[in-house]
């Protein structure tokens, strides 16, 4: 049986992908990365491979409502590992870690001119990603609500107070089941539209199943991030979708991502607070394909002028 979060139970058939090495579970496949963990990830549809990305604590199942995109696009959506059915008792995920099975994915999968989809942690991930080695089976990207640092300093303060990334470290440590259901209540604009009052119980419940350890271990790792050098280098088209009524990043954060990356622009959802792709899914969907239909036509004049 499925259950709607992701999570899948061992009486589902497994098929084996000899090829890619990837083994099919039901509606999850899972690919071993070299440590020999599982990431499992979502693989529907045909085209444009979307590479789904999550922010913390959340898994796959959080682009529910980008599946339907899977008519035109082949949408892979992956559990980060220590997310999802990925979490493996014990483990202490980092960042590198995170990016480092993804671009393994990419290149078990032989990715061709995917685009990368990266929200929250998922955002920095990719941002790794896309510096790396497998960053040439990318043609484009979207980053939704996340900023080059998490961590305010004297020098930069489009992110968190330091007071407050220790508030979230020692909440994730001591009362891990409140933190995690206040965030993910917290993810959306407040107070909770009621037609997306579902979404986030929903949300909250998903959180509140992680292992605080793990979450602990890739909060730890987020915070230490700092990818402004990183920016300069990714030259991949990229999309910055940022919420209006965020509760983390305002609109001076996307502007700086779109003055940092050498090729960039932003859209704003007025609606939306930490997660536009829950929030305004129809209106999200449509600027994504209207985002990849763009790449598509560079590509071919590209081709034209060659």
């Amino acid at each position: 049986m499925i259950i709607d979060s992701g999570f899948i139970s061992a009486q589902e058939p497994i098929v084996q992908n000899r090829r890619s090495g990837a083994v099919r579970e039901g509606k999850l496949n899972f690919f071993t990365a070299s440590d020999g963990t599982r990431i499992a990830y979502r693989d529907e549809g045909e085209g444009t491979p979307l590479v789904l990305l999550h922010g913390l604590m959340a898994h796959g199942g959080f682009f529910r409502a980008q599946a339907e995109l899977a008519k035109d696009f082949r949408v892979i959506a992956v559990d980060l590992r220590g997310h999802g059915a990925s979490a493996r008792a014990g483990e202490r995920p980092t960042v590198e870690q995170l990016a480092a099975d993804v671009s393994a994915l990419a290149e078990a999968l032989d990715l061709q001119g995917a685009i990368g989809v990266g929200w929250s942690l998922g955002a920095t991930v990719l941002w790794h990603v896309l510096s790396g080695p497998a960053a040439s089976r990318f043609a484009g990207s979207v980053v939704v609500d996340m900023t080059a640092r998490v961590r305010n300093d004297a020098e930069w303060d489009l992110g968190l107070s330091p007071e407050a990334c220790e508030a979230r470290s020692i909440a994730i440590r001591d009362d891990f089941e409140s933190f995690a259901a206040s965030a993910g209540q917290g993810i959306f604009a407040q107070p909770v539209a009621p037609d997306r009052r579902a979404d986030a119980d929903w949300a909250s419940a998903e959180f509140v199943r992680n292992d605080a350890d793990a979450i602990g271990s890739v909060w730890a790792s987020l915070v230490r991030q700092d990818v402004r050098a990183l920016l300069q280098k990714i030259e991949h088209p990229t999309l910055i979708v940022h919420g209006g009524r965020s509760r983390l990043y305002g609109d001076d954060t996307a502007d700086h991502l779109v003055e940092a990356l050498p090729d960039a622009r932003a859209v704003r959802f007025d609606r939306s607070g930490h997660a536009p792709h829950l929030e305004e899914p129809v209106l999200f969907n449509q600027i994504l394909r209207d985002f990849a239909a763009g790449l598509s036509r560079g590509r071919i004049s590209q081709s034209i002028e060659s």
